[in-house]
């Protein structure tokens, strides 16, 4: 799903990913990752795809929102759990989105 709500000025999470061949539990982590960040201050949203490289953009209202969901313990726990078990590589980078715009059919 394309998130469609925002408004200029927020904040962009881009998280790239390329996965090592277990990936046993990661699906369901992922999911457990996306309810938790819904419940967290200034979540604006999250868009996913994933193939050979996984990209999850998530939105945020502020970074000081961005460092509390960082922080998170649940999500810590996670983040260890993947560096030791589901990530072959990955690239995390931080955006201020200050202009949009998009076309649907």
């Amino acid at each position: 799903m394309i998130v469609e709500t925002l408004k200029t000025p927020y904040y962009a999470v881009i998280f790239s990913t390329i996965l090592t061949d277990d990936i046993t539990g990661y699906l369901e982590t992922a999911e457990r990752m996306e309810e938790l960040a819904k419940e967290q201050k200034g979540y604006l949203g999250i868009e996913s795809a994933r193939g050979k490289i996984g990209i999850t953009v998530s939105y945020w209202q502020t970074l000081e929102d961005i460092l509390l969901w960082k922080n998170n313990i649940e999500h810590t726990e996670v983040r260890n759990l993947g560096r030791e078990k589901w990530y072959k590589k990955y690239q995390l980078r931080i955006s201020k989105v200050e202009r949009e715009y998009g076309f649907k059919k």
